[in-house]
């Protein structure tokens, strides 16, 4: 049971990912927009998406909700990175742009189990 909650909250989390990239991607070709709020957008789009999972994960789990948001918060974060590894062939990413990816994953995570 544990470890199918955590599955459908990120399988909620990453199909809320899609969608929103799809709208932010959008929202770039049409209006032309510049670099800083598109990296706006994709830290809005982490937090988001780890929200609604973490919030899914409390709302299945009813008990220590903010520790199942926080574990869905870090198999996104280790999901994100893997396919970012994957898709670059090497890595590209450095030690603070990590570290804040991480934050914000467990912090978007933690706030959703918290909250439901």
């Amino acid at each position: 049971m544990k470890t199918k909650t955590v599955l459908r909250s990120l399988f909620l989390a990453y199909g809320l990912t899609g969608i929103c990239l799809l709208i932010l991607a959008f929202l770039v070709f049409q209006f032309d927009l510049g670099l800083a709020p598109v990296s706006a957008g994709i830290v809005a789009v982490y937090v988001i998406s780890c929200l609604a999972g973490g919030f899914m994960a409390g709302k299945i789990m009813r008990k220590d909700k903010y520790f199942w948001g926080i574990l869905v918060g870090l198999a996104y974060f280790i999901l994100l990175v893997l396919v970012s590894f994957a898709a670059e062939g090497k890595w590209d990413m450095s030690f603070q742009h990590l570290l804040t990816t991480f934050c914000m994953c467990l912090g978007g995570g933690a706030l959703g189990g918290m909250l439901a």
